[in-house]
């Protein structure tokens, strides 16, 4: 008699970790970093604003030359753009999978709220959602210009200022920079927390510097429209 052959196969690797709950929480904490990594970045590059326009402009430029002659033109600019992209992607549904894996574990709600519980704790869900949408709107008004009127491709100075002009616009960045730190401030720490790093004896630590990062990011961010509504940057 033949022996029958086994046609199931056992999940590869990858898609192991991926099923796992700590696996998920892995790609979540390691995505959240990477976009903290370039958030770091983008602050710093946006308040070269204040150097006037020749130097805001200068720095845009350069980050379209960056790489040459090994790659060519906007190369590296791009790829910054596709793994930003990814981990925006991995952070998201990781985030959302996470979130219904915790529902059903509990499908019932709790009677009372946990006393510890912080303000960024309970609004990283719907933080995570200003965000997603925010980043949307921010790449149609200072990158695509679709929404921006007046945008000039090429001029990143005159449309940053153009932009920052509708008191409207600095509402909805404002407002979207304070969710940012907000889920900085959680999500820094509790990466640390996932990826191992955290311990008893560097807890305290670990929440001063996710405090400090969110503070320093929200204000270097805020600083932006505040500097065009008050006529600083013009």
């Amino acid at each position: 008699m033949a022996l029958a052959t086994r046609t199931d196969k056992r999940p590869s690797l990858p898609r192991t970790v991926w099923d796992s709950t700590v696996g998920k929480k892995t790609v979540m904490a390691v995505s959240g970093l990477l976009m903290l990594a370039y958030l770091v970045a983008h602050m710093y590059g946006n308040l070269k604003i204040f150097f006037g326009p020749g130097t805001f402009d200068g720095y845009a430029h350069w980050l379209r030359v960056m790489g040459e002659p090994l790659l060519h033109y906007a190369w590296a600019l791009w790829i910054i753009r596709v793994v930003l992209a990814a981990a925006v992607v991995a952070h998201a549904v990781t985030a959302y999978q996470l979130s219904r894996r915790d529902r059903a574990a509990r499908p019932t709600k709790y009677v009372h709220r946990k006393a510890r519980t912080s303000y960024a704790t309970r609004t990283m869900r719907w933080g995570g959602v200003i965000l997603g949408l925010f980043i949307v709107w921010h790449i149609l008004d200072l990158t695509t210009g679709t929404v921006q009127p007046g945008f000039v491709p090429g001029h990143p100075y005159a449309n940053v200022v153009a932009a920052f002009h509708e008191w409207w616009n600095d509402v909805v960045y404002i407002v979207a920079m304070l969710a940012l730190g907000l889920h900085i401030q959680h999500g820094f720490w509790s990466a640390a927390q996932t990826l191992g790093a955290g311990s008893k004896a560097r807890d305290r630590t670990f929440k001063t510097l996710a405090n400090l990062l969110a503070l320093v990011l929200t204000l270097g961010f805020v600083a932006v429209p505040v500097a065009v509504m008050t006529g600083l940057v013009s």
